[in-house]
C-alpha cells in the first residue's frame, strides 16, 4: 500500500532494517551453533570400533620407525642417507633420517675441528 507520508516511509523502511538485522543475528547464532556443536554420540561409538585397528597400525609404524632408526645408525655415509632420504615417502621416516644425516654432519665436523687442533699444535 503507497503512502505519501514520509515519516510513515521512514517508519517502515526502520522496521524493515530492524526485521533483517534480527533475522541476521538469528541465522549467525544457529550458525554458530552448528559449527560449535558436540560431536554426537553415534560417531563416537565409530572411534570406539575403528580404534583397536587404529592402536594396532600405530604399532606397526612405530616398529617400523624402531627397525629404520637401528638401520641408520648403521650408516656412515651422508650420500646414502640421502638416497634413502629421497627415497622414503613418510614424513616420520625422512624426519629420523634428516637426524641421522645431521648428526653424521656434526660428527664429521667435530672430527675435522679435532684434527685441526692437532695439526696446529704440532
Amino acid at each position: 500500500e503507497a503512502t505519501l507520508d514520509l515519516a510513515e516511509r521512514r517508519r517502515i523502511r526502520s522496521a524493515i532494517r530492524e526485521l533483517q538485522r534480527q533475522e541476521l543475528e538469528r541465522d549467525e547464532e544457529m550458525l554458530a551453533s552448528k559449527r560449535f556443536r558436540p560431536e554426537r554420540s553415534s560417531h563416537r561409538q565409530d572411534d570406539k570400533e575403528n580404534w583397536p585397528q587404529s592402536r594396532h597400525l600405530e604399532e606397526e609404524q612405530q616398529a617400523a620407525l624402531a627397525a629404520l632408526s637401528e638401520q641408520l645408525e648403521a650408516i656412515t655415509s651422508v650420500e646414502e642417507l640421502t638416497k634413502l632420504l629421497r627415497a622414503a615417502g613418510e614424513y616420520e621416516e625422512r624426519k629420523l633420517i634428516r637426524a641421522a644425516i645431521r648428526k653424521l654432519r656434526a660428527e664429521e665436523i667435530e672430527a675435522a675441528t679435532l684434527a685441526g687442533n692437532v695439526q696446529s699444535s704440532r
